[in-house]
C-alpha cells in the first residue's frame, strides 16, 4: 500500500521493519522521521531515499495549525522538519534536540516535539510562590522520560510532571509530581532544635565551605535551617531506614543524626546521616551504596571495577588518571580489570556525571566480542614482509575505489579529505577524482571513545548547512571527517587530529590531557591548549625552499622580531615557524593560514549571501574585499557566480555570518 505524506515528496510504501537486538550493544535501527524513535513492525518507507515513518505517525491526523495550552499567545503551525539552519530544533517542553515533525510559532521562536504537542495539561493550582514564581502546567500523561533531571530531587524525569513554560533553556523548571507535593516544613532527627524549611535551592555558602551538598554541587530543593546553617537534600528526606544492595552482602542502616564521617567508599567527608554496615564497620553516603561493581568510561579502553580496602598503602604511588591527584587506597577506587593494566581512578571521579554515562557492565562480560567497527571493504591485498596490507579498498565515504600508495609524488597543495592535513605517504587516492586519505584516516573505526566526552562518538563526513563544523576540543573551523555524539541532545563533535591526540605528551615533564582546566599535577607552569598541541611541526613558505620548523624560543634582537609574510612584529615569547637556513620567521597563522583545516576549492554558505563561497588562496589579481576594501594575499572567500564577483577576506567573514535580520 502506498501513501503520499505531506512531509515527503516521494510516495511511501508500507512494509514490515525488523531489528535484531544484540546483548550489551546498542542496536542500530532506522528512525521514524516523525517522532524519531526506532522503526519496528509495520511502517512506511521511501524506495528512493532513507525516509521512514511509523504506521501510527504516518496515519496520524495532525492538524496543520493548533491552539495549544503550552503556548496560548499564538497558534502553532505543523512543519515537516526544522525551520532553522542546521536542521535541529529544541523542544521548549522536554528540551530534546530533534529533526522530525515540529509544531512551530515563528513569531515567538517556540517549538514543540510532536509527542509533546499531543500532551494535554492543566494549570496547577496553589503551587507556593516561595518555590517558583511562575505558574506550572500539570501533565498527567507524560510517561516518556524527559532528557533532563527534576529541578527538585535532581533525578531523571518520568511519569506525571509539573512544568514551567515561562522558564526556557538553560533554566528549565520541571518537577516530579511527588516533589511538588513535598511539605514546606518538616521536623527531622538531624536537627531536633528547629523545623527545616523547603527552599528551591541551597543558600550561598562561603568559598571554603565544608558542606557535603556544596562538594557534590547540589542545585535542587533543600530542607534548610538558617539558624543552624544546616541543610538536607530532598533525597535524604525520603531515604528508607534500611537498604539492601546486591553489591554488598549485608544490609545498610540509616543513622538519622547530624554527624561528621569520611565515606569509606568515596573518601569524601560527610556531615550527617551516613548509612552503616555494622558487620563490616563501613560508613558511606547513601549515593555511594549503589556504586556499581563494573563500569565502562570513555577515558579507558577496558572495563574498570570497584574495589575498597582497609589496608593503608596497598598500592604504591597511585595517581588518578582522571584528576591526576593521589588515590588514597584506604578508601574505595576503580581500577582496570585487564591483566597488566594499572589504570586507577577515584570512585567519585569515575562516576562523575560528566565522565560516566551510566553504563553498567554485567559480570562475565567478554570485551573481546563486539560488533564490527570498520567502514571500509578490502578489495585487493598485497603481502609486505609476510603482513597482508589492503592495497585497494572501497571506503564508505567515497563512491570510487581507492588505491594505496607508499611513495607516490605529492603535490604541495594536496590535502587528506579525512583530517584535512597535508597528504603524506602512505596514503589512499582515487584514480578518478582528487580524493586522498592517509592510511590512518582510511582505517579509522566507525565508533571511538574520547576522554572529553562521556559517550562513544561516531565517525561522520557530514556537516551542517554552512558546510563546516567547529571542533569541540580546539575550537577551530574544519571540514573532512569528524567524530560526533548522536546520543540524546549532546551533539558534541571533534575533528580527526584532536580525536587522535594522545592522553600524554612529552615535555620536560609529562603533559596530561585534561578537560575544562581540570586540576592536575603541576610540576611546572607549562600548559598547552589543544589547538597549540595539534599544530603541525613543519609548514611551508612560498619564498623558502626549505620547510619551516615550529619554534618556541628566539634569541634575536627585539628589532628583528617581525614576520616575513605580513611584515608585522612578533611577540618574543610566542611560538613561530622558522627556517634557520634562510632566516625566515612567520607568525603561526601566517604559516599555516587562517583556514588550515578546510580544503581549497570547497564551498561554504553564509546568511548574508545567496550563493555559496569557494575557499581560495593567494588570489593576487582578485577584486578587493567587499568589507575592508583591501586586496587579499592569503585565504579568502570568493563567489564564483558570474553576476556576483564578490570576494571577502577570511578576517572579514564575520560580516557574512551575521543574519540579515
Amino acid at each position: 500500500m502506498e501513501l503520499q505524506h505531506f512531509s515527503h515528496p516521494h510516495p511511501l510504501v508500507s512494509f514490515k521493519y525488523q531489528t535484531v537486538a544484540r546483548e550489551e550493544v546498542d542496536t542500530e535501527a532506522a528512525l521514524c522521521l516523525g517522532c524519531e524513535k526506532p522503526v519496528e513492525g509495520w511502517s512506511y518507507g521511501c524506495n528512493q531515499c532513507e525516509f521512514y515513518l511509523h504506521k501510527g505517525c504516518a496515519e496520524l491526523e495532525l492538524a496543520p495549525k493548533i491552539q495549544h495550552p503550552f503556548h496560548p499567545k499564538h497558534p502553532l503551525t505543523l512543519l515537516p522538519k526544522s525551520p532553522y539552519p542546521g536542521g535541529i530544533t529544541v523542544c521548549d517542553l522536554c528540551g530534546k534536540n530533534f529533526e522530525g515533525f515540529v509544531y512551530n510559532c515563528n513569531d515567538c521562536i517556540f517549538d514543540l516535539h510532536i509527542n509533546c504537542a499531543l500532551l494535554q495539561s492543566s494549570i496547577a493550582a496553589n503551587f507556593p510562590n516561595s518555590l517558583h514564581h511562575h505558574p506550572l502546567h500539570f501533565i498527567q500523561n507524560h510517561n516518556e522520560e524527559v532528557e533532563r533531571d527534576c529541578s527538585g530531587c535532581q533525578k531523571p524525569l518520568s511519569g506525571p510532571i509539573y512544568h514551567c513554560l515561562d522558564c526556557s533553556y538553560p533554566t528549565f523548571f520541571t518537577l516530579h509530581k511527588e516533589c511538588v507535593e513535598l511539605p514546606l516544613e518538616i521536623n527531622h532527627p538531624c536537627d531536633r532544635k528547629h523545623p527545616l524549611t523547603l527552599l528551591p535551592q541551597r543558600p550561598a555558602h562561603p568559598e571554603k565551605c565544608s558542606c557535603y551538598l556544596c562538594k557534590i554541587q547540589w542545585s535542587g530543593f533543600v530542607y534548610s535551617c538558617s539558624l543552624c546553617n544546616f541543610e538536607l537534600s530532598v533525597d535524604y528526606i525520603v531515604s528508607p531506614p534500611t537498604i539492601t544492595n546486591a553489591s554488598h552482602e549485608h544490609p545498610w542502616m540509616l543513622i538519622s543524626k547530624k554527624m561528621s564521617f569520611i565515606c569509606d567508599f568515596c573518601g569524601i567527608v560527610g556531615d550527617h546521616s551516613p548509612y552503616l554496615c555494622a558487620t563490616c564497620n563501613l560508613a558511606v553516603h547513601k549515593n555511594c551504596i549503589s556504586l556499581p561493581c563494573n563500569i565502562r568510561i570513555t577515558r579507558h579502553c577496558h572495563v574498570i571495577c570497584f574495589s575498597y580496602s582497609f589496608q593503608q598503602n596497598q598500592v604504591e604511588d597511585c595517581m588518578c588518571r582522571i584528576c591526576y591527584t593521589e588515590v588514597d587506597t584506604s578508601y574505595g577506587w576503580y581500577c582496570c580489570s585487564a591483566s597488566g593494566c594499572d589504570y586507577i581512578a577515584h570512585a567519585h571521579c569515575a562516576t562523575n556525571k560528566s565522565i560516566w554515562d551510566g553504563t553498567i557492565i554485567k559480570e562475565g562480560y567478554d570485551e573481546r566480542h563486539g560488533p564490527s567497527n570498520l567502514i571500509t571493504d578490502v578489495i585487493e591485498q598485497i603481502s609486505i614482509e609476510e603482513i597482508l596490507v589492503a592495497s585497494k579498498i572501497k571506503h564508505s565515504y567515497h563512491h570510487h575505489n581507492l588505491r594505496l600508495t607508499f611513495s607516490g609524488e605529492i603535490k604541495d597543495d594536496s590535502q587528506c579529505d579525512g583530517c584535512m592535513r597535508p597528504i603524506s605517504n602512505p596514503f589512499y587516492s582515487c584514480e578518478q577524482c582528487k580524493f586522498f586519505l592517509h592510511q590512518d584516516c582510511a582505517e579509522l573505526p566507525k565508533e571511538m571513545p574520547h576522554p572529553f566526552h562521556k559517550h562513544v562518538l561516531t565517525l561522520s563526513n557530514l556537516h551542517d548547512w554552512f558546510g563546516y563544523s567547529v571542533c569541540g576540543a580546539c575550537c577551530r573551523m574544519y571540514q573532512g571527517f569528524r567524530y560526533r555524539c548522536y546520543k540524546g541532545d549532546c551533539y558534541f563533535e571533534i575533528d580527526i587530529q584532536c580525536m587522535l591526540l594522545s592522553n600524554t605528551l612529552s615535555h620536560e615533564h609529562s603533559l596530561f590531557l585534561v578537560h575544562n582546566n581540570g586540576e592536575g599535577v603541576a610540576r611546572c607552569d607549562f600548559s598547552l591548549d589543544v589547538g597549540c598541541a595539534t599544530l603541525p611541526l613543519t609548514a611551508w613558505y612560498k619564498y623558502d625552499r626549505h620547510a619551516l620548523t615550529l619554534t618556541y624560543s628566539d634569541d634575536s634582537e627585539p628589532s628583528q622580531l617581525y614576520c616575513d609574510l605580513c611584515e608585522k612584529e612578533r611577540e618574543p615569547n610566542r611560538w613561530f615557524y622558522y627556517c634557520a637556513d634562510c632566516d625566515n620567521s612567520l607568525h603561526l597563522n601566517c604559516a599555516i593560514g587562517d583556514l588550515p583545516y578546510v580544503k581549497l576549492g570547497n564551498k561554504l554558505k553564509f546568511y548574508r549571501h545567496e550563493h555559496p563561497f569557494t575557499i581560495v588562496k593567494n588570489i593576487w589579481n582578485c577584486p578587493p574585499c567587499m568589507v575592508c576594501g583591501e586586496v587579499c594575499n592569503g585565504q579568502a572567500l570568493e563567489c564564483k557566480e558570474s553576476e556576483c564577483n564578490f570576494t571577502v577576506h577570511w578576517d572579514c567573514h564575520w560580516y557574512l555570518q551575521e543574519s540579515s535580520e
